[in-house]
């Protein structure tokens, strides 16, 4: 399923966590499809970033703010009238959430219910897509797929924070916006759980994927920690078709069917460990890339994490479209791209238009 550029012209988008990397891939994917997007993010949090390598303040009416500072959250929304909510904004590293953990919470948690509660004040909006994480589950090391209803939870900070986001997403929607009265109130809720989203313009620290390009760049090996933990890896347009998937049915007739939470992650034949990732990128990458074991334990993570998208397959008709392998040879050519001097913007765009052709074709797995 593709999406039609006729439903999103002109269609006036807010999106929090513009300058970050999956908000800046949502950016120009919105612009794209001929949406009026405001974005409203503190600066880009890594030098360099995917907002200023693809030039996405050319695209987006540009706000910074921090999502705490309640009055400004409100005045940027109202202003601008709109009618789509996507929110991004948040802390979203688990080390960092271990030092910080009080600007974690305050951002992830604290945060989401300032959004909400300015999109309580703002009557032009009609849908929210709040995104959280897959780590938001009560993780009880599965060898199956959470799905929607199982309890939520988080060992670390960051995933707490995040179980708490949807706390506080679902409890906005119960008391404000309740499905059975959105006939008169008009606003439906959404949250998305997507797995470990990659691509091209992740520079974030203590991430796998960008990780392996600083090191292959500084032609360093490059310490991989747990390279027995399977994820739910998969191209950052994976789940952004997703989000703009749900926004659109939260938009259609019956929108109170879809104001619930949904999991996007890749089939389950598809969840490699981490240890896999690494050799393939080391293959692909070539010129000399290696990886060496970190045997470094300050930090929990969870050796098997996987999502069910039952329902996103259901009710979305959302299925994943890039096999992982493929997955890691377009953010391979992102990287190398921008290192050659390309118009990142220009190949960023480029990669849109790859994957929307893909999403016209019939899935192939």
């Amino acid at each position: 399923m593709s999406h039609d550029a006729k439903f999103w012209a002109g269609r006036r988008v807010f999106l929090t966590g513009h300058t970050g990397f999956k908000g800046g891939w949502l950016a120009l994917w919105l612009s794209r499809l001929g949406a009026e997007v405001r974005g409203y993010s503190l600066n880009p949090c890594t030098i360099p970033s995917l907002f200023d390598a693809a030039r996405i303040g050319s695209r987006v009416e540009d706000i910074r703010g921090d999502i705490r500072d309640a009055a400004h959250l409100e005045k940027s929304m109202k202003d601008f009238a709109p009618e789509v909510v996507f929110h991004l904004a948040a802390q979203p590293l688990v080390r960092l959430s271990y030092d910080d953990p009080i600007t974690t919470y305050e951002t992830n948690v604290i945060g989401t219910a300032r959004v909400l509660d300015s999109v309580r004040r703002t009557p032009s909006v009609r849908a929210v897509v709040s995104v959280t994480t897959d780590k938001c589950y009560e993780n009880k090391e599965w060898v199956w797929g959470y799905r929607e209803t199982d309890p939520l939870g988080g060992y670390d900070p960051y995933s707490s924070s995040k179980a708490c986001a949807e706390i506080v997403s679902a409890a906005f929607r119960q008391s404000y916006f309740p499905v059975d009265k959105i006939a008169s109130h008009r606003v439906a809720i959404a949250t998305a759980r997507a797995g470990n989203v990659i691509g091209g313009g992740d520079w974030s620290l203590d991430r796998l994927l960008p990780d392996l390009v600083r090191g292959f760049l500084s032609g360093k090996p490059v310490p991989i920690r747990r390279p027995h933990a399977i994820r739910p890896w998969q191209h950052v347009l994976e789940p952004l078709h997703g989000y703009l998937s749900l926004a659109e049915k939260l938009l259609s007739a019956d929108p109170a069917r879809y104001a619930t939470a949904y999991n996007f992650g890749p089939a389950d034949d598809d969840a490699r460990p981490v240890g896999w990732i690494a050799e393939r990128m080391t293959r692909t990458w070539g010129d000399g890339a290696s990886w060496v074991l970190d045997e470094d334990p300050s930090v929990h993570e969870a050796g098997y994490l996987k999502l069910d998208a039952s329902r996103a397959r259901a009710d979305l008709a959302w299925t994943p479209r890039l096999h992982l392998s493929d997955a890691l040879d377009w953010l391979v050519r992102w990287y190398k791209a921008h290192e050659a001097g390309a118009d990142m913007q220009a190949y960023t765009f480029d990669q849109i238009g790859q994957y929307e052709t893909i999403l016209a074709s019939p899935p192939a797995f």
